[in-house]
């Protein structure tokens, strides 16, 4: 699918930092050959994680008790400190959830573009999708996982992540990268569009965000392009785009072809332009 240019009324510097924001139930480990590749080209790159996740992979699954304390507003208002701290605006690049946390940095006015790859939505996004409600169902299921660090089990994982990968690819990626996911998190964005008061909110008619690009995977089961689609959409004012990737599922920015994704993510980010609605 083309890109959709969805709005386009503000312009962009040209920064020389990215920061690359991950997702729930993984860690920065998860954006590593990413750092290289932009490193390679003479970027900066920063890998923050969530407040008191700065462990290892291993660790954490030994101990996952600072996940479980974790909620939206907590990993906002730290990555903002964060971002708040360099000495210049950087491209701020996250998926799945950090690509929640890049809406709510923007209309914090911080980041010089920002790149949301199969991303969680904000209040104000409606779809869900039945493949979004099964991925999600082993944490959703439990009232009391809300205070708990919830793990997928590999088959869970292959499900929601890794669906168009080998069970022995996707167990490789299981392996190395999954972590427990904070069950508060999961359970704010199954109520978001009935909490006035979630964290996970944007003004869509802020005129001075920074641009704004969506690129969703085809095949995505937990966060889904038509999800994607509407949360661009939802946005009234600003840059903002958006683009599916053929034949891709929620692992993208580690399956076969995440240099791709990675090149399409700077490339706009530092030349944000109409490519032709689709």
């Amino acid at each position: 699918m083309a890109t959709q240019l969805i709005h386009d009324d503000t312009s962009n510097a040209a920064p020389d930092t990215i920061v690359l924001i991950h997702g729930l139930w993984m860690t920065p480990r998860s954006w590593q050959a990413w750092v290289a590749f932009y490193e390679a080209r003479g970027y900066r790159v920063l890998t923050p994680t969530y407040p008191g996740m700065e462990g290892e992979v291993e660790a954490l699954r030994e101990d996952a008790s600072p996940i479980a304390a974790l909620s939206v507003q907590k990993v906002v208002d730290h990555l903002d400190a964060y971002v708040r701290a360099l000495p210049s605006q950087p491209i701020l690049i996250g998926h799945s959830f950090g690509g929640t946390l890049v809406q709510l940095l923007l209309d914090r006015g911080l980041g010089a573009a920002g790149v949301a790859i199969d991303s969680a939505p904000v209040r104000g996004v409606y779809p869900i999708p039945f493949s979004q409600v099964r991925s999600t169902f082993p944490v959703l299921h439990n009232p009391w996982n809300v205070s708990r660090a919830v793990p997928f089990t590999h088959e869970q994982f292959h499900y929601a992540f890794t669906n168009t990968l080998s069970d022995e690819e996707s167990r490789a990626a299981y392996e190395r990268y999954a972590v427990a996911a904070p069950g508060r998190i999961l359970f704010e964005g199954a109520s978001i569009n009935i909490d006035w008061n979630t964290a996970a909110q944007v003004d869509f008619r802020k005129a001075d965000r920074a641009p704004l690009f969506f690129i969703a995977g085809e095949h995505d089961h937990i966060m889904p392009p038509s999800v994607n689609l509407a949360n661009a959409r939802a946005y009234e004012s600003g840059v903002v785009a958006y683009q599916e990737m053929p034949g891709r599922d929620h692992y993208i920015v580690g399956e076969k072809g995440w240099e791709e994704v990675a090149g399409l993510a700077l490339g706009w980010a530092r030349a944000p332009e109409a490519m032709g609605l689709a």
